[in-house]
């Protein structure tokens, strides 16, 4: 089915109306962007980054705190000395 002149002419206008919402608003498109990609708003990562922990301001509306400790897992050492030349004993003559 092909698209009547007014159909295209609407979806042409969106496309133009959007494009001019980002060239107007660069912070809001950034925003946008970085929500849909991260899940967070510059905001909640600025946040974040000076608490160190993880910040998530929708958890206000719950029971939930702003800002969570990230929880770090716990490291087992697995690693085994390796010895070199300079580990052997010295020859005696």
């Amino acid at each position: 089915m092909a698209l009547g002149s007014s159909a295209t002419s609407v979806a042409s206008s969106a496309g133009t109306a959007a494009v001019s919402v980002a060239v107007a608003n660069p912070s809001t498109t950034a925003s946008a962007i970085s929500t849909a990609t991260t899940g967070k708003s510059p905001l909640e990562h600025a946040a974040s980054a000076a608490t160190k922990q993880d910040c998530n301001f929708l958890n206000a509306l719950g029971p939930k705190p702003i800002c969570s400790d990230i929880p770090v897992p716990t490291i087992k050492d697995m690693s085994e000395p390796y010895p070199g030349p300079a580990d052997s004993l010295p020859n005696s003559k």
